[in-house]
Order: structure tokens, then sequence, then C-alpha cells
């Protein structure tokens, strides 16, 4: 009894936030011991076998529901992927895959790849591994035996899409880099564009060399940074690439836990290359994370033009640590926020509704901040454009045809006939004879397609009938019907400029790689040309940096 009484007194004697601390720490200790118990009484007395590496994941994804998207738990085997993801590296040969058929094809050689190298093309079948018949292995599978030390070498016997004859290769793993800048180039009048992907190690690296190859042109007037669908990754990355347009000890974001004490500033720490050229950054609701980092920097900064759709508001900091025989744990450790305080993250997942779904921050509750120059923006997630512009439609029809493989397969077809042909990437365009070639090979294919208005009006016309409305309400539904053009062929013509603007990607990435690919999209794209033509426009372009203050949302 003394000693209790002791400890008793002891814990009265702690301030709040130590026994709120010893209190934290004996519910962790309780629900440990009680996981650990669950998982002693399945592994030995269920009724069915199970194993303990099950429980675990099991048990770890159930843990991780409780918190946000970003959290994961990374057993050991997926520890390769998780590489991957931040580096951009992996061991291979360097080539997409897909299947088709039987059999599994190259679907896109990288270049300067063993594959590449190789002089593998687009559609070439893989017919053996090492000498095992690939005939109707997955391509899960094939990807396993094409992977592997780097260094190493693997024997696949391949089929030529161009003229059908079997080769031998002998491809040299190597530790394959993903580019994380896919094109850098001058648009036209002295206007530069940078495709930026992701944020990977070295990203920074790939984005100084871009910006160097724009300056060695003559009389370079502007660059466009596009970060369009740009998802993030490594945030040092994108405070260094801040670095190539503004002074040394400049802050690009600032990172905060769970209190005060946290907080961890990060400053430019390279000499700018570009601190003077105007620079307009695309953005679409795909923009997360790093990318909206930079964007929102650049902004805050008054050193760039945003201009697109609000960014996906992803402003949540993960950390990785290791939980014990080569797993880790990613987890959410902080927030980010930019030069002007605000915060970019949208989603509030601390207050998540027991139906799971997730709150946004209300209107009540964003703030105002201000730019360097004085002009007011706001937080309440993601980052709000200075020139807004709506989002390009892209038909489900058009993305059906690509899902389903039937562009990459006309397009080998296509490449039989036209591989010796030069072509002007800039300029190309299938013709309405190949586009009538097109049509025919998809009228002989399934396409599991229905619009958004047919079935809408299904289940309208299913609703009329549970709530037993009067029988004209249903003619009416099926006079719409009629008029309602959903067929195939039918769609092939009402979608048919994004359909040749799909396949022309196809067909320039088989002669120019997905640069080639980046360079003519930009060439063709409005957002790009408007970007160009604001750039253009100094008077405008300083004009918005000067006074223009952003809409709240």
């Amino acid at each position: 009894m003394l000693v209790v009484a002791v400890a008793l007194l002891s814990f009265v004697g702690l301030s709040a936030q130590e026994r709120e601390r010893i209190a934290r720490d004996f519910e962790l200790g309780r629900a440990t011991e009680i996981l650990a118990n669950m998982m002693r009484e399945l592994e030995v007395g269920y009724v069915d076998d199970v194993e303990a590496d099950d429980l675990l994941d099991a048990a770890a994804k159930g843990i991780i529901s409780a918190t946000d998207p970003y959290t994961e738990y990374l057993s050991e085997e997926s520890m390769d992927a998780f590489d991957f993801m931040t580096t951009g590296r992996y061991g291979g040969v360097g080539s997409l895959i897909r299947k088709r058929g039987d059999y599994v094809i190259f679907a896109q050689p990288y270049k300067g790849s063993p594959s590449d190298e190789a002089g593998i093309k687009i559609g070439d079948r893989i017919l053996a591994i090492g000498g095992e018949d690939m005939k109707g292995v997955t391509t899960e599978a094939v990807s396993l035996r094409l992977k592997g030390e780097p260094e190493t070498n693997v024997e696949v016997v391949i089929e030529r899409n161009i003229d059908g004859r079997v080769d031998t290769v002998t491809l040299e793993r190597r530790r394959i880099s993903i580019p994380s800048v896919t094109y850098a180039g001058i648009i036209r009048d002295g206007i530069g564009y940078i495709s930026h992907n992701d944020f990977i190690d070295g990203s920074y690296g790939e984005m100084r060399h871009a910006v160097e190859q724009l300056i060695a042109k003559d009389s370079l007037r502007g660059i466009i940074l596009d970060y369009r669908s740009n998802g993030g990754g490594v945030m040092q990355e994108a405070v260094d690439i801040a670095s190539l347009f503004v002074p040394r000890g400049e802050r690009v974001v600032s990172i905060m836990g769970r209190d005060s004490s946290s907080l961890e500033h990060y400053d430019t720490r390279h000499v700018p290359l570009a601190e003077n050229i105007p620079i307009v950054v695309l953005v679409n609701g795909a923009s997360a994370s790093a990318s909206e980092i930079l964007a929102g920097a650049l902004q805050d900064m008054d050193r760039a033009v945003v201009m697109g759709a609000r960014t996906y508001g992803k402003g949540l900091v993960q950390g990785t640590r290791h939980v014990g025989y080569n797993t880790y744990l990613k987890y959410t450790t902080a927030k980010y926020y930019i030069p002007s305080g605000r915060c970019i993250q949208s989603r509030n997942y601390a207050s998540m509704r027991k139906d799971g779904s997730i709150t946004e921050v209300p209107d009540s509750l964003i703030s105002e901040f201000q730019t360097r120059g004085g002009r007011k923006v706001y937080d309440g997630g993601g980052i709000v454009p200075d020139v807004k512009i709506e989002p390009q439609y892209v038909s489900r029809f058009a993305l059906t045809l690509y899902a389903m493989g039937y562009m990459d397969d006309w397009s080998d077809e296509y490449m039989r006939e036209h591989h010796a042909d030069s072509i002007d990437i800039r300029t190309f365009s299938i013709t309405d004879e190949d586009y009538a070639d097109f049509m025919s090979y998809i009228e002989g294919q399934d396409v599991p397609y229905e619009s958004e208005t047919r079935h809408a009006l299904k289940t309208l016309e299913k609703a009329v009938e549970n709530d037993l409305y009067d029988e004209s309400l249903g003619r009416i539904i099926e006079e719409l019907k009629s008029l309602v053009r959903d067929d195939k062929m039918s769609n092939m013509e009402t979608y048919r400029s994004e359909i040749v603007d799909a396949l022309n990607a196809q067909i320039i990435l088989r002669y120019a790689y997905n640069e080639g690919v980046v360079e003519r999209t930009a060439v063709d794209d409005d957002i790009v040309n408007r970007a160009v033509e604001l750039l253009l426009d100094t008077a405008e372009y300083e004009r918005i940096l000067r006074e223009q203050d952003l809409e709240m949302h």
C-alpha cells in the first residue's frame, strides 16, 4: 500500500503535460498487448491455418486506416516499389510492357536503355526469356524475369513487329533511371517550355540542365514550367529547383508537426540561373505536394504567374521509420507552409466522418495572406492560379479506346506499313484514309462504353418505374434516348478530333520517344499557347504580379 501511495503522490506531483504523456504511454502499451494477444490466439486456435505475416499485414492496414491515405506499412516485398517511387531507378532492361493476345510485348523502350540499344521497338513480341516459353505468362511474371541485379544478362527471344523476324537478343540489366524532365525546348518566339513529371532524387540536376539548355538559345524571353498532373515527391528537390529562379537564401517552405517546437525552414541554397526571366507555371487538379510547394512559393514571391486549375491540396509531410525485420512505416509527420504562411492542405483527415468521408476546409475558416508584393492570397487547400483556366475535357470514349489497347494495336499495324517513312513531329498527322482504316478496325472490336447521358437516362428510367409515374413520362425518356447518338461508330465521328490527336501521339512515340510526344502535345496545347501569349505580353504579365489579387475560391 505504501508503494502505491508513493506512486500516486508522484503522479499527482507531475505537470499536466507529463501526466498526459504517461496516460498515452499506458494506452499504447495496453493496445499493443491486446493486439499481440489477438494475433497469438488466431494463429494458434483459429479453425483454419493462418499465417502470422498475413495477420500482421491485415492488422497494419487496420491501424493505418485511422490516419490518412499517405500513411503506409511497407513490407519487405514492397520496398523495391517504394525505392522506385522516390528515386525513379530500378534494375532492368528499360521498357514498359503490356499483354497482347497470348504474349507480352514491348510497349515503350526508354531512350538509351538496354532495350533501346538492342534495337527493340514498340510492338516486338516476347517469345521466350532465359530459354523459357512466355506464351500465356502474365505481364507481372514477365516483368519479374526481365528485372534483376544490374550488370547481369538476360536472354530474350523476340518476334519483330515490323517484319515478323525472330531474333535472340542478350540484354544487360542496368540501373534504369526514369527521367523526371521529359522535354525542354523553345516552343515559339523565344519562349521556353519544360515538362516536369515528378520530384525524385536528381530532379534538380535535370531541371538545371534543362534551364541551361534554354538559356543557351538565342533571345530567351520566358519559361513555361509545366507541372500539370505532377504528383510531387521529394520536397528538397522542389526547394533546390526553386533556387534556379530566386536568390540564394530565400524561404521556400516550412514544415511543422504537432507543435511549434517542430518547426523547420527550407531555404534556397544554390546560385540562380534564371533569376530575371519571366515564368509561367502550369498546374491542374492533379498537381500535388512538391509541385504545389514550388508553384505556391513562386506565387508568394511574386516570381511567377500560376496558370490553370486549382491544385490538389496535398500539404502533408511523410517520414519513413524502420519498425523491425526490414519493414518500414511511412507516415505523416507534419504539414507544409509556403512563404506567405498559408498551408496548402485541403482535406481534414483529423476530422474524418464516421462514414469515412473527408471534410474540406469550410469558407468560414479560410484565411487571407499576402504575397511579398502585397497581393491577397488564401489558404484552404491547394494553390489557386492567378489565371484560371477550366480543365480540358477528355472524352471517356477516347479513353476507353486507349485503355483497351486498340490505339496501340492499330499503331503497331501502322508502323509495319510506314516504318521507313520520316516525319516532322510538329506537323505530323494521320490522313483521312488512315482514320477510315482505324474506324474499320474499331468496327470489329468490342468497346465497352456507355455515355454519361445514356447512363443517366437508364437510371432515370428505372426510377420512374419504381416510383410508378405515369406512362407518358416513360415515353418522354424513350424519346430522349432515341436522340442520344451513342453507338460505337457515331462516337468515332463525334470524338474524331480527340482520337486523331491520341493516334498521332502513339505514332510519334514510335518515331521520337516520349520526348517527341511531349513536344508535339505542347505545340497543340491551348493552355501552353495561352501561357506563351501571356509571356509575350510583358505589360499584362507584370500587372498580374504587381496588383492582381486571387479570388478566395
